[in-house]
């Protein structure tokens, strides 16, 4: 019993971002390994879920960073405030207004599943602020290490114009070098004064992230499959144009669902529930398995 709690304690004595890559290791595979990864890396997505990822991202980030706010002063997270360099709402604002139009607020969906995920973000926010970052650096360091690959990889998919638009969530305009930047993150963190068992709960708390991530894809699959309404998703073309009708330069073609149609681009793939859903978690799954890859 005292070799295995010596032991236990030589590990804990780790830094705490090597605890948490060697913690998440087994979900990390798992997710690694699935063929929707491969899919996306092919470039099979469509803008579909690509949108309704974009709108579960929202909500959590909307929570995380409401909550990171709260505790921006706190000495248990105060180190690795970096709200310039990696905060994600304002993008992700800008994403959704570009793909659903300025009355994105009213249309984008959020599933049962990733208000669950907001819930906990805020029940840790507020009650457990020690356990923030195990969250901050699941999302964000991933998010940062797999941005750039998969940034290339919608843009070419969807169609995405190469300014950018779309895709601002996966650029990182306060950080010039993601290298470095990581590493002043994972010292940051590293610094972090904690004792053995709050080392082992902030390390539980990152596979809890990984945990609320399935089953927001568990979600999504729902809604891709069935439509909001309970009624099945029938797939139809999307399509957006750079160019602009003029008589509609100053508000929406009437009839049209918002007054960002004329930029919709086509959706890139008709297919069964099944395969739709294929797609639509690979996106999520990669940007975090692909960023934590090279964490």
């Amino acid at each position: 019993m005292e070799t295995s709690q010596t032991h236990s304690s030589e590990s804990m004595s780790k830094d705490l971002s090597e605890l948490m890559k060697e913690a998440t290791k087994e979900v990390h595979e798992q997710a690694e390994n699935t063929p929707f990864m491969s899919n996306f890396q092919k470039g099979q997505v469509s803008l579909h879920e690509f949108k309704l990822v974009t709108a579960s991202l929202y909500f959590i980030y909307s929570a995380l960073e409401e909550e990171i706010e709260r505790n921006k002063d706190n000495p248990v997270y105060a180190p690795v405030y970096f709200p310039a360099e990696l905060h994600r709402k304002a993008a992700l604002e800008e994403d959704l207004e570009y793909f659903y139009g300025s009355n994105w607020r009213e249309e984008i969906p959020c599933p049962e599943a990733t208000q669950k995920y907001v819930e906990r973000l805020h029940y840790v926010g507020k009650n457990h602020p020690e356990l923030l970052v195990a969250h901050a650096y699941t999302r964000y360091l991933g998010d940062l290490s797999g941005g750039q690959v998969l940034k290339k990889i919608a843009q070419k998919a969807l169609q995405l114009p190469s300014t950018g638009e779309g895709l601002a969530f996966f650029t990182f305009d306060g950080v010039s070098n993601a290298t470095k930047f990581k590493q002043l993150y994972r010292s940051r963190m590293n610094a972090l004064e904690m004792d053995l068992a709050t080392k082992k709960r902030v390390l539980e708390e990152a596979k809890k992230a990984f945990l609320l991530n399935i089953r927001v894809f568990e979600a999504l699959q729902e809604l891709v499959s069935k439509g909001q309404n309970g009624q099945p998703v029938q797939p139809k073309a999307e399509l957006r144009t750079r160019s602009v009708n003029k008589s509609y330069e100053h508000g929406p073609a009437p009839g049209k669902e918002s007054e960002r149609t004329n930029r919709r681009h086509t959706d890139m793939m008709s297919t069964t529930p099944l395969v739709r859903w294929i797609l639509a978690l690979s996106f999520l799954a990669t940007t975090v398995a692909v960023g934590l890859f090279a964490m």
